[in-house]
């Protein structure tokens, strides 16, 4: 049975190793492709993979455990095992990742008093529930069992989020008690206070250090920071940026492969290295994470490209070769090899055979909840998705100003059926001026567009999603509400019999053939906003808006014959068809 320890290098079975990682996450990719994936990470050279286990995907609620399909994360650590790769593994509570609420699951959301990262009772005692199931997942994959796994992460950059070291122990503790056996680690930015305030050194846990440039500098400081505390550990990058995430409204971001490489380069001639990321892959469904800038949260998109080694469709781009050739001039006896690709195909169009509203098929989708005021997503269901909030209005046959108080993320204002606006999470509480009939309906649909994965905002009430406090009529709050929650977990439900409203919220039915399935992108540029269904699997966000328009369509999704699209669109677009392609369609910013 081997053996993996850190000494003042790393060690396996007493020998020095250096560790060429690559950033992989299971759970952003089809399990078909795994394998594909992890022989391209061996052929470029490196001999271990790391990733993240996303707390929220495998406790989707509270009490239920999902490990199957892309959440299986035992069989992509076996597979790795098996194709002779080492594996580092990061269970800590909170990832950050671009993933929603940074792997914190929406649930913990219910409890008013809940404090995440935090060395509370509460807190603490969700943890220790989800860790007993994990590590009955992996307990067993340690290299201490004859295992992969080499490695595992106690906390992920707390020290841009907080210092308590008595934390730390707990979240180490914890994972002890159900099995771990293998080193411990910390990542933190290479910066003096977060190194010191995430890190457990002197509990003997390695820190280790995150950045994607200036290499020689931030191992200095890492260095500096072993030398202080009286160690002589091997210096490792957790993950060293070699592209990055991608938010709406904004440019893809780049960087130059010659550029990475040389970094690459100087890194390596110290150093280990984790290369975050080698394939990004797609923030499928509703996990897409999110950015925040002072008050104003900044969603990212569906595509997790990152403008890494792969393409978020698998692709090597020429930052796969460039880095592979660093490998081979720096380990010549390192064996490498040519990647593999998958095919792609341009299916051509997609017919249109069904369209609903879906004012008229909410009982299809959601049970109507009623309370006095507005229930949060979060107590009204998964907290993912939408919300559809009803109430009945008295009116005087005059204007009147209307207004939703904090409500999160976005929010769409409908007037017995006319839309009358759209707000955002920053503008929320400014008045709409609508005119009222004796009788009115009005209908608020917020959507949640992703929860912050980094920093303060973790711990900010704008986290709960929906409408927090109330909405305003005149000058008081209305009561008597109906409230629908829509996570879209069951759009097979959807009746397309039923009546289609123009301008509104609407689901939109698509078929077209495959011969045989291979990857495909939908073009998104006939639509506004809203999510697409491959044959009932949620694709993800598109947004007119930019700067992708597209969705990825892995070809494990598609089955030969009949393919059935659903899209739902929440701006009133309407496409006579919509036609999948080959390649992806990006939005051209001047």
């Amino acid at each position: 049975m081997s053996r993996f320890e850190i000494n003042e290098a790393f060690c396996l079975d007493g020998q020095p190793v250096k560790l060429l990682s690559g950033a992989v996450h299971y759970f952003r990719l089809m399990p078909e492709y795994w394998e594909d994936c992890l022989y391209n990470l061996k052929a470029m050279g490196f001999n271990t993979v790391e990733t993240y286990i996303p707390w929220n995907i495998h406790e989707p609620e509270e009490g239920v455990f999902d490990f199957s399909g892309s959440r299986d994360v035992a069989a992509f650590v076996r597979l790795a095992g098996a194709m002779g790769l080492h594996v580092i593994l990061r269970p800590s509570p909170f990832i950050c990742a671009e993933w929603e609420l940074g792997g914190l699951p929406a649930w913990l959301l219910r409890y008013p008093d809940m404090k995440v990262r935090t060395n509370t009772p509460l807190f603490l005692e969700k943890v220790e529930a989800y860790y007993r199931e994990l590590f009955r997942q992996i307990a067993d994959l340690q290299i201490t069992r004859g295992g992969p796994v080499i490695m595992m992460q106690v906390e992920n950059e707390y020290g841009s989020f907080g210092n308590d070291k008595e934390y730390l122990r707990q979240i180490k503790s914890l994972m002890e008690r159900f099995g771990a056996e293998v080193p411990f680690f910390t990542s933190d930015g290479a910066w003096d206070a977060a190194l010191e305030s995430g890190s457990l050194i002197e509990d003997g846990v390695l820190a280790t250090a995150n950045f994607g440039s200036r290499s020689d500098e931030n191992m200095d400081v890492l260095e500096a920071f072993f030398k202080r505390h009286g160690r002589k550990w091997p210096l490792m990058c957790m993950e060293f940026w070699d592209g990055w995430f991608n938010r709406w409204r904004e440019k893809i971001i780049t960087r130059d492969a010659e550029d990475l490489a040389m970094e690459v380069r100087q890194l390596l001639e110290r150093a280990s290295i984790n290369l975050y990321m080698f394939q990004g892959g797609t923030n499928f469904g509703f996990y897409n994470g999110c950015s925040a800038r002072g008050y104003t949260d900044l969603p990212q998109i569906t595509s997790y490209n990152y403008d890494a080694i792969l393409t978020e469709w698998g692709q090597p781009t020429e930052k796969f070769y460039q880095v592979r050739e660093v490998i081979r001039e720096l380990f010549p006896e390192i064996p490498t090899g040519e990647p593999r690709v998958h095919e792609r195909a341009a299916y051509g169009k997609a017919e249109l055979t069904g369209k609903v509203s879906l004012f008229s098929c909410l009982d299809d989708l959601a049970e109507c909840q009623k309370s006095a005021y507005p229930m949060t997503m979060e107590e009204a269901g998964n907290g993912y998705g939408y919300m559809l909030y009803r109430t009945q209005v008295k009116g005087y046959n005059r204007k009147m100003k209307v207004k939703a108080v904090q409500a999160s993320d976005r929010v769409q204002y409908y007037l017995n059926g006319v839309f009358e606006g759209t707000q955002y999470q920053n503008n929320s509480g400014e008045e709409l001026e609508l005119f009222f009939g004796p009788e009115n309906r009005l209908d608020l649909l917020v959507e949640n567009m992703g929860r912050v994965n980094y920093g303060y905002k973790l711990q900010a009430p704008t986290q709960r999603k929906g409408i927090r406090t109330g909405v305003m009529v005149d000058i008081h709050f209305e009561s008597g509400w109906e409230q629908y929650a829509l996570p879209l977990d069951n759009v097979e439900q959807v009746d397309f019999e039923k009546e289609w409203i123009q301008d509104t919220p609407a689901f939109y039915r698509y078929e077209f053939q495959v011969d045989q399935p291979k990857d495909t992108f939908l073009n998104c540029r006939e639509l506004g906003k809203g999510v697409a269904f491959i044959n009932g699997f949620n694709l993800g966000r598109y947004w007119s808006e930019g700067p992708v328009q597209y969705l990825y369509i892995p070809a494990p999704l598609l089955r030969e014959g009949k393919n059935q699209l659903v899209v739902f669109e929440t701006e009133g677009k309407t496409a006579g068809a919509l036609w999948l392609e080959d390649c992806p369609v990006y939005v051209e910013y001047e």
